[in-house]
C-alpha cells in the first residue's frame, strides 16, 4: 500500500550541510549566470528552513549569502540580505507550509523566492540604477517548479521503509 504519511526519521547534520554544499557547488557551475537558471542555494536554504527551522536558520542563510557574495563579486551583504530575509519568512511560515501537499507548497514558496529577486535587484538599482528586465525573475520562477524535485530528494534518506509489522506502535 502506497502511503504518502511517512514517519521520517531524524535528518542527519551532515546531510543537510552536504546538500548546501552541493547547492553551492551547483551555483559555482558557468550556466549559474544563465536566464532561467535557479538559484540553489536559496531553494535549499528555504527547503530547510521549512523542514528544519531550528538547525537551518538566518544564521547559516546569512553565511551561505556572504560565500554568494564573493563567488558573484557582488556587492559584500547582497545576497547575504536576500537569504536571511529569505530564510525569515521561510521560518515564519513554516508550520503552515508543511500542512500542506507539495504541489500546493510551490504556491507557498514562489512568493519566497520572487521577494529574494525582488531584495537582490532594489540593492543593484541603489547601486547601479540599471534595471536587468523582467527576465531577472524567471530563475525564481523556475526554482518553484523545482520544488517537488528538491523535496523529493532532500526528504529521500529520511524516509524509513513501510513495512507491516501490526504489533509496532509506530
Amino acid at each position: 500500500m502506497n502511503n504518502p504519511h511517512y514517519i521520517l526519521l531524524p535528518v542527519s547534520p551532515l546531510f543537510i550541510a552536504l546538500s548546501l554544499i552541493g547547492a553551492f557547488l551547483l551555483n559555482l557551475l558557468p550556466w549559474g549566470h544563465w536566464i532561467g537558471v535557479p538559484d540553489f542555494v536559496a531553494l535549499v536554504l528555504v527547503f530547510w528552513s521549512i523542514h528544519q527551522p531550528r538547525r537551518v536558520g538566518i544564521g547559516v542563510a546569512f553565511f551561505m549569502g556572504l560565500l554568494m557574495d564573493v563567488h558573484d563579486a557582488a556587492l559584500l551583504g547582497e545576497n547575504a540580505l536576500a537569504y536571511t530575509l529569505l530564510s525569515y519568512f521561510a521560518i515564519t511560515i513554516h508550520r503552515r507550509v508543511l500542512w500542506f501537499p507539495v504541489g500546493t507548497q510551490t504556491l507557498h514558496v514562489l512568493p519566497l523566492l520572487l521577494m529574494a529577486r525582488a531584495v537582490q535587484l532594489v540593492v543593484r538599482l541603489i547601486v547601479s540604477g540599471k534595471f536587468p528586465g523582467w527576465l531577472y525573475f524567471i530563475d525564481a520562477l523556475v526554482a518553484a517548479a523545482l520544488w517537488p524535485l528538491v523535496t523529493w530528494l532532500l526528504l529521500a534518506p529520511q524516509r524509513r521503509a513501510i513495512d507491516r509489522d501490526e504489533t509496532r506502535p509506530i
